[in-house]
């Protein structure tokens, strides 16, 4: 299953860059922490960014599904034979079959205008490879997900993609206040709507509800 054809036939036009809500239709995104908790107990604001990212990524993805887990880094000035590319994937993923298929993508700096020179330390490192759920350490990788913005270790730096082969859908953790769930079909997603309704982010519930209830 090559990424960019898979993308194409279910995510046609798809920028797989945050904010994925607002670049594709039927999407929704999630509040995990509660801002007004942050300054007053880090303990207990986690505690809550943890459940929730874990119940929404439970609740789309079943032991066998096939997904494609994707990480899309930057590296600066930094040689290519220093880029530790497979350090993620050895830590998460349980089988050495997904890592030795691993595939490297490289883009060169998406944010240069037509009229001028890409600068290779503006290129994107895009990895991804194809394994089961079950296949995944998907709850210590989520909360390391999280922990990225907040110091917590252990932390990943880079942006992270479940595509969901089986169900068509993706998750993006974009950082530890939410996350944004997109779908191919509305179906997919309908579930979801209904029984994480409390947890959707009020500043786009209205355009949520547009989608599910329209």
């Amino acid at each position: 299953m090559d990424l960019k054809t898979y993308l194409a036939e279910h995510f046609p036009n798809l920028t797989l860059e945050p904010p994925l809500f607002y670049n594709w239709d039927v999407a929704i995104r999630f509040e995990l922490g509660n801002p007004l908790m942050f300054g007053i107990n880090m303990e207990h604001y986690m505690e809550r960014v943890y459940h929730r990212s874990l119940e929404l990524f439970k609740a789309l993805h079943d032991q066998e599904d096939e997904i494609l887990l994707i990480t899309q880094a930057y590296f600066a000035d930094k040689p290519k034979h220093k880029v530790k590319k497979l350090n993620l994937y050895r830590k998460y993923i349980k089988k050495k079959e997904p890592i030795r298929a691993l595939r490297l993508e490289i883009l060169p700096d998406l944010g240069c205008e037509p009229d001028e020179t890409p600068d290779p330390r503006n290129n994107m490192y895009r990895y991804w490879t194809k394994c089961r759920i079950e296949d995944l350490k998907y709850g210590q990788l989520i909360k390391a997900i999280c922990n990225h913005d907040v110091g917590i270790k252990p932390m990943i730096y880079h942006r992270v993609y479940f595509i969901n082969i089986s169900k068509k859908t993706i998750f993006h953790i974009y950082d530890d206040r939410g996350c944004d769930v997109i779908s191919a079909s509305r179906e997919a997603l309908t579930d979801i709507y209904k029984e994480y309704n409390d947890w959707i982010l009020d500043y786009d519930r209205e355009r949520i509800n547009n989608v599910f209830l329209g």
